[in-house]
């Protein structure tokens, strides 16, 4: 069976914040600053209730394998969004689905008015940050916004 794209639903936050975590720990990356710790990754169906946010998630079989969103993060330039929480199993990568949800996040940041998205990395996720590249991202010397992610070192946007 195909994998869907949808949108996410109170019944997912379970299987996303242990993909979320699952994701970080492969990658060494599940340290204070991150994600990982973040309190708002046990309950994204509420986080994404915001009007000016959408998070979609990849269903195979029945199983959340993978999602990714964006969210008016405070004090970022005004036009602009952070492409949040971005994550897929290893049985998810190399078959499209990352760009997928990439082209559901561009799609959902322009028809709510944004003109950039900003996304924010770190050396350990290295694939994710190549793919980010490949779609147009540039990278920036510093952060945007008051994300809380102090663990994170790569910032990039890009242009809608």
């Amino acid at each position: 069976m195909q994998p869907t794209i949808r949108q996410i639903k109170p019944s997912d936050d379970a299987a996303l914040s242990t993909l979320i975590k699952s994701v970080l720990t492969e990658f060494k990356a599940n340290k204070p600053g991150t994600a990982y710790f973040d309190e708002s990754t046990n309950h994204l169906s509420i986080v994404f209730e915001n009007p000016k946010s959408a998070y979609w998630v990849i269903e195979e079989n029945g199983e959340v394998i993978g999602g990714g969103g964006i969210f008016p993060t405070a004090n970022l330039p005004e036009g602009t969004c952070e492409l949040v929480k971005l994550y897929l199993y290893p049985e998810a990568r190399g078959r499209g689905l990352g760009k997928a949800i990439m082209d559901k996040c561009f799609t959902s940041a322009k028809d709510l008015g944004y003109q950039n998205i900003y996304l924010e990395s770190m050396p350990e996720l290295n694939q994710a940050v190549s793919m980010y590249e490949k779609l147009g991202f540039e990278r920036q010397c510093n952060a945007l916004g008051n994300s809380g992610h102090f663990g994170c070192d790569i910032w990039m946007v890009k242009k809608l």
